[in-house]
């Protein structure tokens, strides 16, 4: 049975939306369900094997903005990941949820947050939220609490620098400063602009990490990529390199999309999953070489849903503390379908 808090949480949304002062709250959602196929399940949403359904982090939530004077707008967004299409544990759990303010010096969120390195992928992550999404080869891609983010204006109409820091006493197993920082150029949904670009460093989640990012619009075609350095702030050994090159090309309406990646470092779900990973050897992993290649397709059936396929392969060995034999990494096959409603 569904506990009646939950509950509550939907009705309060659903009439926050349809009050008298409906034109500032938006309730929103998505709903995303799929079926996937896979040899060893290191990548699948719930980490199964076989044939599974998967729900591709459907969601709820309510946001919006209220100018307070001339100046100044408060901004706030709540929101939900919706779990119970599958067997899970939880029903609801939390997503980006802040209270913020905007002015002509930019807007600073306080809350739940992507941080700006996670944010920095623009759109260069051509199967985002499914079973083949970034996390799969590179560590980074979080969203975290007790944090403070901000978004400047653009400057000279060029660029913006964005930032996000984690209060130190929220977190007291971190012995460091936990924070983000970003530059991002152009226009990550290529429509102001034909290019989007972005560097970015962090040091959130254990990791210190390096990122530079390039989309390009040509026609009815898109092209991305991505360079990831990806270093263990508590094993010196366990880092490396990351490169993942993207293709998307719209044909009639119907996206055809590739994408391939090359991992030297072993922070994705990919490795860290994998059956073939030695007990307590995931930090001491070294000498990693591990490939991905995704092929998909999605199509518009309308403007609010949408119909998707793709199939995944993975492959890969590594060390363990630079000695002794390679070993070869479990391979994964996963074809995977979907259909995914926003509202």
């Amino acid at each position: 049975m569904i506990n009646t808090r939950y509950i509550s949480v939907i009705a309060i949304m659903s009439s926050i939306s349809c009050s008298s002062f409906a034109e500032e709250p938006s309730f929103y959602g998505r709903f995303d369900i799929g079926i996937a196929h896979s040899d060893a399940g290191t990548t699948t949403q719930n980490g199964k094997s076989g044939t599974v359904i998967e729900n591709n982090l459907s969601r709820l939530g309510v946001k919006g903005e209220s100018k307070v004077s001339g100046a100044l707008t408060i901004v706030y967004r709540a929101e939900f990941q919706v779990n119970s299409m599958t067997d899970a544990d939880e029903t609801f759990s939390p997503r980006n949820t802040y209270l913020g303010v905007k002015s002509a010096l930019g807007a600073v969120l306080v809350g739940r947050n992507d941080t700006v390195f996670k944010t920095s992928k623009g759109g260069a992550e051509t199967f985002a939220l499914t079973n083949a999404a970034y996390n799969r080869m590179i560590a980074g891609q979080v969203r975290k609490a007790d944090g403070i983010t901000y978004y400047s204006p653009k400057i000279s109409d060029l660029f913006t620098v964005n930032s996000t820091y984690l209060v130190d006493d929220n977190y007291e197993s971190s012995n460091e400063s936990q924070y983000a920082v970003s530059i991002v150029l152009g226009d990550s949904k290529l429509k102001a602009n034909s290019y989007y670009a972005a560097i970015a460093y962090n040091t959130i989640a254990g990791v210190d990490a390096y990122r530079a990012v390039y989309q390009q619009k040509m026609g009815n075609l898109r092209l991305a990529g991505i360079y990831q350095n990806t270093k263990s702030q508590k094993f010196e050994d366990k880092q490396g390199d990351t490169y993942f090159l993207a293709a998307v090309y719209n044909l009639n309406g119907v996206n055809l999309k590739a994408e391939y990646a090359k991992d030297k470092a072993g922070f994705g779900k990919y490795f860290k999953n994998n059956a073939a990973v030695v007990e307590g050897s995931y930090d001491k992993a070294t000498d990693v070489d591990i490939d991905s290649l995704t092929l998909g397709v999605d199509y518009r059936l309308s403007k609010s849903t949408r119909v998707a396929a793709h199939y995944a392969m993975y492959q890969g060995e590594y060390r363990i503390n630079n000695a002794g034999p390679l070993i070869t990494l479990e391979d994964d096959n996963v074809a995977s379908i979907s259909l995914r409603y926003d509202f």
